[in-house]
């Protein structure tokens, strides 16, 4: 089976959710259902950016590999090739881990 090829639109980024540790810091392992979708992920495809008002092109300030945080409910899930992936917008970015 090939890959597909998906290229985001215009401000869209596409994100794959990073997973957390099972452990707390006290050594508590938490189990399957009480853990939290994490809210960081690794941007595996970005749009080419936004149009301003003047129609001029606004490049993005994330690009692919990049280590995001991203808001509880930002995105949309949708799989691509077997991986559950999440669509978003730029805005809901809420930083780039360094």
């Amino acid at each position: 089976m090939s890959k597909t090829s998906f290229r985001p639109l215009h401000d869209r980024v596409v994100v794959r959710r990073v997973d957390m540790e099972e452990k707390t810091a006290g050594g508590i392992i938490i189990p399957d259902t009480a853990k939290e979708k994490p809210q960081e992920g690794v941007v595996l495809a970005a749009g080419p950016g936004a149009r301003d008002e003047h129609g001029k092109l606004t490049a993005l300030d994330v690009k692919a590999g990049d280590r995001v945080l991203f808001g509880k409910w930002s995105g949309t899930e949708v799989k691509l090739d077997g991986e559950d992936v999440l669509i978003m917008k730029e805005s809901d970015i809420m930083g780039v881990l360094a």
